[in-house]
């Protein structure tokens, strides 16, 4: 989108032509934000996630604890709210952890 001014050449105190100067006007855009969750399942063991959470999430342990409890209790947990690049590796990395470690551990993102 553009904004018109007016700009007006004077030479020798004579006015000779006006001008319309377009100036762009630049809005960033904020980016699309995305909700890192895990998943709760039966098989893998409180202490792996909070390991995880505390690996790829970089949470202190007393976080890791509430979010693991989180998933525990209501089947998902926020672990964290990134761009989408970020969202994508941190959700690469978690299951790429749990599967080396052979755990059926889910991690998926979400738009917010």
């Amino acid at each position: 989108m553009f904004s018109m001014s007016k700009n007006e050449i004077k030479l020798s105190g004579e006015k000779h032509e006006t001008l319309l100067v377009a100036e762009p006007k630049t809005r960033t855009a904020r980016p699309p934000f995305y909700k890192v969750l895990l998943l709760n399942d039966d098989y893998t063991p409180m202490d792996f996630v909070v390991l995880v959470l505390k690996q790829v999430f970089h949470k202190l342990h007393d976080d890791a604890i509430q979010v693991m409890l989180e998933v525990h209790n209501s089947g998902a947990g926020i672990c964290g709210i990134f761009t989408r690049d970020v969202a994508e590796t941190k959700v690469d990395q978690v299951v790429a952890i749990a599967r080396k470690s052979e755990h059926p551990l889910q991690c998926v993102m979400e738009k917010e």
